[in-house]
């Protein structure tokens, strides 16, 4: 019941529903050499490779199958301090998740994929060019993180109002204070020769 009361999904509707180990094998398949992309990827990889590893024979752990992206920890990189929930993202972004009352696996896929693509530049369609990789560890060892590169995005630089203006330098004020009357932030010192 506290299950159904999460995703919606009923024991009846599964009645008739494969088992994973019916379909882990066109599972496999599917996933081999792809990209994975999950928010709080260690929470989902944990359920299948606990699928996994029930499987007779041995059979691998999902992350060497495929690469793994976990967009909460590309989130907490690009927003450090924020709240990165998918909810949250959605509202960052613009993201419509008005339909999101369930967590539904198919839902939460198609708005984390709308997610994925506004925090990755905006893009509109997914990169299937060579990008940039980094590691990042998930559930069971370091994964190829991918981010997407957008040489010709422009640079949004956001220019400082009248009141963040003089709210800095109230607090530089406070620095050269603490400091003695020195503040290297308001007078920077210059390099030798230049």
């Amino acid at each position: 019941e506290g299950a159904q009361a999460v995703h919606g999904i009923s024991r009846a509707q599964l009645e008739h529903e494969p088992r994973f180990g019916e379909i882990a094998a066109e599972f496999l398949d599917f996933v081999r050499g792809a990209e994975l992309i999950a928010h709080n990827a260690p929470f989902d990889v944990a359920f299948l490779n606990a699928e996994l590893a029930r499987l007779p024979g041995d059979v691998a752990r999902i992350g060497d199958q495929c690469r793994i992206l976990d967009t909460l920890l590309l989130a907490r990189e690009l927003h450090p301090g924020q709240r990165n929930s998918l909810d949250a993202l959605c509202k960052r972004y613009g993201v419509d998740n008005s339909q999101r009352d369930l967590h539904g696996a198919l839902l939460d896929a198609q708005i984390l994929a709308d997610v994925y693509l506004a925090m990755t530049g905006g893009q509109g369609a997914l990169a299937l060019g060579e990008e940039r990789r980094s590691e990042r560890h998930v559930a069971g060892g370091p994964q190829a993180v991918r981010k997407a590169v957008h040489p010709g995005a422009p640079l949004a630089v956001p220019r400082a109002s009248a009141e963040e203006i003089a709210a800095h330098e109230s607090m530089l004020d406070r620095v050269a204070k603490a400091g003695g009357g020195k503040c290297l932030f308001r007078n920077p010192v210059e390099s030798p020769g230049g």
